[in-house]
């Protein structure tokens, strides 16, 4: 086990001042926390921007480093190892350290979606500022889980970076860095989506392995990404409305395009409902 010790470099929002050139947009914000390296500094940064939103401006002025949209890499801390999916072994809750490697596997998936929610935040540009506001929140509640999951896993000796991880979720994020109609279609609305069917059964894995704190932490995932998918629905259709597209064609055209995977059963249908998804998209699951 590796016990690092923790730096804190608390990112605090810049004083209000009267001249309104030397504020930091949200959306600049949001790209500096996407490029911090420190997990407690992205946390605590993330949650504190979306608490101050109402005090600073969305848009960013002419000479915003915004203008800087090639940078397709998050920041990151040296640890986890990032290795190729195949290379990650099998978790199981049922030993200690299994059960340690598979809440780090959840934290990883909860620190990548920040950076793709803070991505989402500031790489885009020309949206309705509910747009944006909409992401802002997704960061802050993925800072949470995250924060959730990291504590749990201290109190069973363990802490994020001692497992090596994959960077599946954030391929596709880099995929997409052009195209936010296919960044909304195939990251929240596909991948994410998963998450609402693999809960479950993690939930009940858990329960098994006698882990309560585990199961209520996936219930608080469980219930917000509920309320994330629907923001990648509900911006989704939005511009496909703008653009004349028909929303569940163009779909079946991006996961070709852009080769995303199928969702696999078994389907957590009444939260892919409640997610937003319509009779039509839950009957081309089975499809």
């Amino acid at each position: 086990m590796h016990s690092p010790a923790v730096k804190l470099t608390i990112l605090r929002m810049p004083p209000l001042n009267d001249d309104p050139t030397l504020r930091l947009s949200l959306r600049s914000r949001a790209r500096a926390l996407w490029a911090e390296c420190d997990p407690t500094a992205k946390v605590e940064g993330t949650q504190s921007l979306w608490a101050e939103r109402a005090l600073h401006p969305l848009h960013p002025g002419p000479s915003s480093e915004l203008a800087a949209t090639d940078a397709l890499s998050p920041g990151r801390p040296t640890r986890p190892a990032l290795v190729p999916p195949k290379d990650v072994p099998s978790r199981t809750p049922f030993t200690p350290e299994g059960r340690a490697a598979l809440l780090h596997a959840i934290a990883h998936i909860e620190f990548n979606a920040i950076n793709l929610a803070l991505d989402a935040a500031w790489r885009f540009d020309g949206l309705p500022d509910a747009y944006y506001v909409d992401w802002l929140s997704v960061a802050s509640e993925e800072a949470h889980h995250f924060s959730l999951l990291r504590e749990h896993l201290h109190s069973l000796g363990f802490y994020y970076g001692d497992f090596d991880a994959h960077d599946g979720l954030w391929l596709m994020t880099q995929r997409t860095s052009a195209d936010v109609v296919a960044r909304m279609a195939l990251v929240p609305r596909t991948l994410e989506a998963r998450g609402l069917d693999a809960t479950p059964p993690l939930q009940a894995k858990f329960e098994r392995a006698g882990d309560r704190r585990a199961v209520e932490i996936l219930g608080v995932i469980l219930r917000d990404e509920i309320g994330h998918v629907a923001i990648g629905n509900r911006w989704y259709r939005w511009l496909c409305a703008q653009q004349g597209l028909d929303p569940v064609a163009h779909d079946a055209l991006l996961t070709r395009q852009y080769l995303a995977p199928r969702p696999r059963a078994p389907f957590n249908l009444a939260a892919r409902r409640a997610a937003g998804f319509t009779d039509e998209e839950v009957a081309a699951l089975d499809a």
